[in-house]
C-alpha cells in the first residue's frame, strides 16, 4: 500500500495526453487521457482531480473511481470520463507493476495468447485505398477500416455513395476484411441507402451508421440490414451503453478505454455486453499507452473480438511530417509487430510496455493541442465530420 504522491499529465504529439502517477514509495504507473481535439478541457479536469486525489491510497482504485464519478454530481460525458480514464489506467499499471505481474493477471488471467487487430486506410476523404490495402496486407494485417464516405448532405444524390461500394470491393479483392466507418457523417436517408448497397459486398461491420444520439434510428436501421452494426466511441459509461444493449440494435460495441473511464469501466461494459451476446472491439486510434491498456483488457475478456490500432493512421502521418506514431514514447517497439492479423499478447509487468519518459517530457515542453476537424458543404453549411 502507498498513498498517491504526484499526478502529472503530458500533452504530446501528435494529439495525445498521458498521465503519470507516483506513490510515496516511488512506484509509478502510466495512463492515457486522450480526448481528440479537447486536450485543454481534459487538462483542466485533471488539475481538479490532482487537487482532490493526491494523498489517496493508490491501491484503492475502485474507491477512487467511485469518488470521482459519484461525488462530481454532474456525471459522465467525454471530458470527465477521459480524465478519470487517464488516472484509472495509471493506477492499474502502478498496482500491477508493484506486484510484478502483467495487468491482465489481476483481471482474472488470460483467455487468449494473441490479439486480433486491424488498422486504418484511406484518410478523412478516402482515396488510394487499393494501394494502401496492399501495404497493410504486407505489414501483416488481415483486416482494415476506412471511412465509408466523404462529407455527405442530409439528403444527397445517390451517386455520392457509388464510390463507397467500389472502395469496399477493391479492398476485399486484396484479401482483407474491411469495416466501413460511417463516422456519424450520414443522416438517415443516406445511411439506409448505403447500408443496402454495401450488403452484397459483406463488410466486416458498419460503424456509427448514425450518430449514437439517434438511438431510435439505429434500432430501425438494424432491422433492415444483415451487416453487423458497431458503435461506442461516443458512449462514455455503462449507463450510456445500456439503451443500445436493451434495444438489441448493435452487434459490436466499441468503447474507447481513454474516453469511458478507463480499465475499470470498460471491463464492466464488456461484461454487460456479453450478457446480450454483443462483442467488444475497443476503439483506439490513439497512443501507445491506451493501446497497451486495450490489449491487457483483450487478453482477459471472453467477448473481445478485434482491436483497432492507430499504426500510421492518417491523423499521425498528417501531423509533424509523420514523426510521431504509436512506436514513439515506448522503449519496446516490437510489441506492435503484426503477424497474420494478430499481435502477440503483452507479457511484461503492468501494461506490458516501458514508457520512454525522457521523450515524453521533451516533447511535452512544446507540444500544441490538436484542433478538431470539420466539413463545410458547398452552400457554407456545417456538415458532420
Amino acid at each position: 500500500m502507498g498513498k498517491i504522491k504526484t499526478i502529472e499529465y503530458f500533452r504530446v504529439l501528435p494529439r495525445w495526453l498521458f498521465v503519470k502517477i507516483t506513490d510515496e514509495h516511488g512506484n509509478y504507473g502510466w495512463g492515457e487521457a486522450t480526448l481528440e481535439g479537447h486536450s485543454q478541457a481534459v487538462e483542466g479536469c485533471l488539475d481538479a482531480m490532482i487537487q482532490r486525489f493526491v494523498g489517496y491510497e493508490a491501491d484503492n482504485i475502485e474507491h477512487l473511481w467511485q469518488t470521482a464519478h459519484r461525488h462530481s454530481f454532474y456525471r459522465g460525458g467525454p471530458v470527465l470520463m477521459s480524465a478519470l480514464a487517464g488516472i484509472d489506467i495509471a493506477l492499474w499499471d502502478l498496482l500491477s507493476r508493484r506486484l510484478k505481474l502483467p495487468l491482465h493477471v489481476l483481471l482474472g488471467g488470460a483467455v487468449r495468447h494473441k490479439i486480433k487487430v486491424y488498422s486504418w486506410i484511406g484518410g478523412d476523404r478516402p482515396r488510394d485505398v487499393e494501394a494502401a490495402a496492399k501495404e497493410r496486407y504486407a505489414q501483416g494485417f488481415r483486416a482494415v477500416k476506412m471511412n465509408a464516405t466523404e462529407d455527405v448532405d442530409w439528403l444527397d444524390s445517390p451517386s455520392a455513395l457509388a464510390t463507397s461500394v467500389e472502395r469496399c470491393r477493391l479492398v476485399k479483392s486484396v484479401g482483407l476484411d474491411v469495416g466501413l466507418d460511417f463516422h456519424g457523417r450520414l443522416h438517415k436517408p443516406m445511411a439506409k441507402q448505403l447500408a443496402k448497397a454495401l450488403e452484397p459486398h459483406n463488410p466486416l461491420f458498419i460503424e456509427e451508421p448514425l450518430l449514437s444520439e439517434h438511438y431510435e434510428g439505429i434500432k430501425q436501421l438494424s432491422q433492415h440490414t444483415a451487416i453487423p452494426i458497431a458503435l461506442g466511441e461516443r458512449l462514455y459509461s455503462r449507463w450510456d451503453v445500456k439503451r443500445f444493449l436493451h434495444d438489441t440494435s448493435i452487434d459490436i460495441l466499441q468503447p474507447d478505454i481513454s474516453h469511458c473511464g478507463g480499465i475499470s469501466e470498460i471491463r464492466r461494459i464488456a461484461t454487460m455486453a456479453e450478457a446480450y451476446d454483443v462483442a467488444i472491439a475497443p476503439h483506439c486510434p490513439l497512443g501507445p499507452i491506451a493501446l497497451a491498456a486495450c490489449m491487457q483488457v483483450a487478453m482477459c475478456t471472453p467477448n473481445f473480438t478485434i482491436q483497432e490500432m492507430g499504426l500510421t493512421i492518417h491523423y499521425n502521418t498528417e501531423s509533424h511530417g509523420g514523426e510521431y506514431d504509436i512506436k514513439n514514447y515506448i522503449k519496446s517497439q516490437g510489441v506492435w509487430d503484426v503477424r497474420e492479423g494478430y499481435v502477440d499478447g503483452l507479457r511484461g509487468v503492468g501494461l506490458g510496455i516501458e514508457v520512454d519518459e525522457e521523450e515524453v517530457r521533451r516533447v511535452a515542453r512544446t507540444a500544441n493541442a490538436w484542433a478538431p476537424k470539420g466539413f463545410v458543404g458547398p452552400d457554407g453549411s456545417i456538415r458532420e465530420w
